[in-house]
């Protein structure tokens, strides 16, 4: 057996990394996909390696040249690579695909070595390598049947995504026969040639040739063997994170992203904080049928907002403005707030982040095992003046909640005291009462000192959306940060979410119960097992304590390269290593999660 790479192209999409080098130099963690492919192949002592060259010809043959392959490996120059599509950089090979069976690849992929293995282990001949469609593929889609047929070749313009769930996308490694090469493929192919040219896709005959009775390749599916094509720098980007091999560099290169994880289709996000059970599946399909109306209109500007957000949470107009995120509202705010800020550590950062740290006073509560009153509150502020009280309820990352009755007291003690309370409630709905929450009309008119935050991404489930309130019956400071965020500040489908929502209430109040249910479920099972400790949380997250040696750290990396699951290590925020949060999703996400963990803190 041998093997065939084409390596012609120019790779114009990888920008200046290009520019003097072919795609398949690009490196990827230090190592260029050139130089892995070649050293993956040489493993399984093929005859040897044909590579077509074009672009950068030379270049690239002086490079492998220094790569210390010992499987003859033979140049083939498309002199002309700057005309033509792959569909010629093979016709140049055809001579040596008849001498022998073929693997055949692409030069700008990178996978692991159970991608070959997957391909050299099958019985079966001739082989298209494929894998289930996701969002981040492009190019040639297939359809196929329950006998890996394939059904149809679909090129990247004609992709239809409504039907997308039953796609299969080329992952360009193929293996051929010497056989189906000779008697099939190549006839195919030159008389392809000769009535379309030579710009075109060595896949358009292979979909020709699937038309016969008896086409001879299959369709070989992957099954989680990881693989990706590297057109342009965001893909370089996310090749780097997927093909890590240190552990804790992958999971920094992860975090790094802050979001974007549909990127990592096989990841399981247990460090971003949103709701399980919200939105139904109604409002989304109802938001997709406006799709192209919302995507081709403007938004409406702050002051329809500011209605839309009196009618959501029945606060007036003057009191309540939106955000493009609770974290736009909360760099505004604080812009306005003069004098010492106290805030409560540990603590979601954003807030601290935006405010001078010379104003800054900090209520550590790390010795009071994160947990905290209103009390504990009123006498550090008191002993330590401040002008104003940052409080999360339910705190981030400790789930510590302080209920309704003590926070009436707290805003009590901030008006006779002078001090502005800046309360964000962006977890409350999920605390087990379902009546805690301040953001009641006459509560913010009777309180200009109190400023209501709330991040509507993480209780209704839309973080994609990016919303989030403010509310005040200070009306002065609530005009002025209208002025001071874009008039429009959120996107059409963000206002056309707000539009519709009064409609799905009862969905609403459904999924916070389901929520809790699964909540108690969750604790109780966590609960269980041994090496952990739960802390209370009415939160939907919860703070986890590890007793059994291992560290934070070291369990983030295991989830995150043993099981795809990634957790938010609290070292840095908490200054131990004993601290992990994880997000409360549904039962089966929760009961793959503790699977996965109790196999982690196994020594």
């Amino acid at each position: 057996m041998q093997a065939i790479i084409l390596a012609a192209g120019m790779g114009k999409r990888l920008k200046e990394l290009t520019s003097n080098k072919t795609k398949c130099m690009v490196k990827v963690n230090g190592v260029s996909l050139i130089d892995r492919m070649l050293h993956q192949i040489e493993k399984y002592s093929l005859e040897r390696i044909v590579i077509v060259v074009g672009y950068e010809g030379q270049h690239l043959m002086d490079y492998i040249g220094t790569l210390g392959i010992k499987t003859p490996i033979i140049f083939v120059n498309n002199p002309i690579y700057d005309k033509t599509n792959n569909i010629y950089s093979l016709a140049l090979a055809k001579d040596y695909l008849k001498e022998d069976d073929t693997l055949l690849f692409e030069s700008d992929l990178i996978f692991e070595d159970a991608v070959i293995d997957e391909l050299l282990s099958d019985p079966r001949e001739t082989l298209a390598l494929v894998d289930k469609y996701e969002s981040w593929m492009n190019g040639t889609c297939l359809r196929v049947d329950e006998n890996d047929n394939i059904k149809d070749f679909i090129s990247g313009k004609n992709v239809q995504y409504k039907e997308v769930v039953d796609y299969y996308k080329t992952v360009n490694i193929y293996k051929f026969s010497q056989r189906f090469s000779e008697k099939i493929y190549i006839p195919f192919l030159d008389a392809y040639e000769n009535a379309l040219g030579n710009n075109e896709y060595y896949e358009q005959v292979l979909k020709v040739i699937t038309m016969l009775d008896d086409p001879e390749i299959k369709a070989k599916r992957l099954n989680g063997e990881k693989w990706y094509e590297i057109d342009d720098v965001q893909e370089l980007d996310i090749a780097e994170a997927l093909f890590c091999e240190d552990p804790a560099k992958r999971l920094k290169l992860i975090e790094q992203r802050y979001g974007g994880f549909w990127r990592f289709p096989k990841l399981v996000d247990y460090c971003y904080l949103v709701n399980p059970y919200f939105p139904p599946h109604m409002m989304v399909e109802e938001m997709i049928a406006s799709f192209q109306t919302l995507l081709t209109q403007y938004p409406s500007g702050q002051r329809v907002n500011s209605l839309l957000a009196w009618n959501y949470f029945n606060i007036h107009q003057e009191n309540i403005v939106v955000g493009n995120g609770a974290a736009e509202l909360i760099k505004s705010l604080l812009g306005f707030l003069d004098g010492k800020t106290g805030f409560i550590r540990p603590t979601f950062e954003e807030y601290p982040h935006r405010f001078n740290a010379d104003n800054s006073v900090f209520f550590d509560v790390s010795s009071m095992d994160y947990s905290y009153t209103a009390d504990d509150i009123m006498a550090f502020f008191t002993e330590n003046k401040v002008d104003n009280v940052v409080i999360i309820n339910p705190d981030n990352p400790s789930g510590n909640f302080i209920s309704k009755a003590d926070m009436l007291r707290l805003v009590e003690w901030g008006k006779t005291n002078s001090v502005n309370i800046v309360l964000d409630e962006s977890f409350i709905d999920f605390a087990d009462d379902p009546d805690s929450s301040l953001l009641v009309q006459d509560i913010i008119s009777g309180n200009p000192h109190l400023y209501l935050m709330k991040s509507i991404s993480k209780s209704y489930g839309v973080p994609g959306l990016r919303l989030g309130i403010l509310a005040s019956g200070n009306k002065d400071i609530i005009a002025e940060i209208k002025k001071d965020v874009s008039i429009w500040n959120i996107n059409s489908f963000a206002e056309f979410y707000l539009q519709i929502y009064i409609k799905y209430i009862k969905d609403y109040e459904k999924a916070k119960v389901l929520f809790r249910t699964e909540r108690a479920r969750f604790v109780k099972k966590l609960s269980e097992i041994e090496g952990i400790r739960v802390l209370p949380s009415q939160a939907n997250f919860l703070l986890i304590e590890l007793t059994s040696g291992i560290t934070a750290s070291k369990l983030t990396e295991k989830l995150l390269n043993e099981h795809n699951i990634l957790i938010k290590d609290l070292t840095s925020k908490l200054g131990n290593d004993r601290f992990i949060r994880i997000a409360v999703k549904d039962t089966a996400d929760n009961d793959k999660f503790l699977e996965a963990l109790k196999e982690s803190l196994m020594v």
